[in-house]
């Protein structure tokens, strides 16, 4: 079976793994904060936190907004349950948007319709690794006083407008779990410009503490003291992650270039059938391509096609308020709920090989004949 996701690790990630059991640290530590400090710099962002997973970065990253009661967030319908839920668990109303037709991303349009008086942040999502419109989300946010939260859970080595992804806004969350551009295993991380911003959720991801172990004695045992300053969680990213996260950042950009290649191959393969459309891809952007989000009417008969000749495919994702848990809010978004019945994701991960990609492009290729 030809997977949809598969991770990209080797024989560098196992020796930084077993040079740091070696090392006797293996909780949050040097590793940690050598991969904060180098992630930061590579999104030109001030400071980076490292997290234990990307729904806890959009937890925290919600936390710290410290949202009164009644507050609400807007947030696209065509994304994982972690983006709503973040909202929900700091307090505050998520509110739908619809998607746009073409890059599957938070539409301004409808954003702008949504908006009101009670609108304290926006949350975008980069769909497939495709950036948003983040120009004129950033120009409604300041219009209605909120403030812009990105999901980057997709994007890690996306750009906008030639600047990458990670310092655009006041925050944004990445997601480092197994299948994603870049994986430490489980793991997570917000970038922000705020030292401030910064130091509360590094509080917040260890228990509300102060001065996390590492930070009080450098390696050795001479400062016990800390101080707890708030209620925290544990959500922080460990040394075994970090040493992972480390390889894995060097390689992002070649890792990356191979999924576009892939990506590439797919869309002059199927440039031409018209019974199928391609992921759009705006001018002003790079897409990172985390994912290859094909729409077809014929959907469920693809996947059971692709099925039968060991060809692996996925559905990402049912809009959020369509689920039972947020089907009070009464939402009625056209674009968002036409396309989840259409979409259909096929593989795409730097291992994936030349020949498996012709597998999958002549599996389609023959499916749609066999159809004509």
């Amino acid at each position: 079976m030809i997977q949809l996701f598969r991770p990209s690790l080797g024989d560098d990630e196992a020796a930084a793994v077993r040079e740091t059991l070696a090392s006797g640290w293996v909780g949050l530590g040097p590793r940690t904060a050598t991969f904060e400090e180098r992630f930061a710099a590579h999104v030109g962002a001030r400071h980076c936190v490292a997290l234990n997973s990307g729904t806890a970065a959009l937890h925290l990253a919600m936390l710290v907004l410290e949202l009164p009661p009644e507050a609400e967030v807007v947030v696209p319908a065509l994304t994982f349950v972690s983006t709503a839920h973040a909202v929900v668990l700091a307090g505050a109303r998520p509110v739908f948007a619809d998607v746009g037709e073409a890059s599957l991303t938070l539409d301004p349009h409808d954003l702008e319709r949504r908006l009101s008086p009670r609108t304290r942040a926006i949350l975008p999502v980069h769909y497939g690794g495709h950036p948003c419109a983040m120009d004129a989300i950033a120009r409604l946010a300041a219009q209605a006083g909120a403030v812009v939260v990105e999901d980057a859970a997709h994007a890690a080595g996306a750009r906008y407008r030639g600047r990458a992804v990670g310092a655009l806004s006041p925050l944004t969350c990445f997601s480092f779990q197994g299948v994603k551009n870049m994986t430490t295993g489980e793991g997570g991380c917000v970038t922000t410009g705020s030292a401030e911003v910064a130091g509360h959720l590094q509080r917040l991801r260890w228990m509300g503490i102060d001065r996390g172990t590492w930070q009080r004695t450098g390696g050795t045992l001479h400062d016990s003291h800390y101080e707890v300053a708030e209620l925290g969680f544990k959500y922080h990213m460990n040394d075994i992650a970090a040493a992972i996260g480390l390889v894995q950042l060097e390689k992002l950009e070649r890792l990356n270039a191979r999924r576009r290649a892939i990506a590439r191959r797919y869309d002059d393969a199927f440039a031409e059938l018209s019974w199928l459309s391609v992921p759009a891809l705006a001018a002003d952007v790079v897409s990172a391509r985390h994912n290859y989000a094909i729409q077809t009417e014929r959907r469920d008969a693809l996947i059971a096609w692709l099925h039968e000749r060991g060809i692996a495919s996925g559905v990402h994702y049912m809009p959020l308020h369509l689920h039972p848990f947020y089907r009070h809010l009464n939402a009625r978004l056209p674009v968002a709920e036409r396309a989840w019945r259409r979409l259909l994701l096929l593989p795409i991960y730097p291992d994936l090989t030349d020949e498996e990609q012709e597998r999958i492009v002549d599996a389609v290729l023959a499916f749609g004949r066999e159809r004509a």
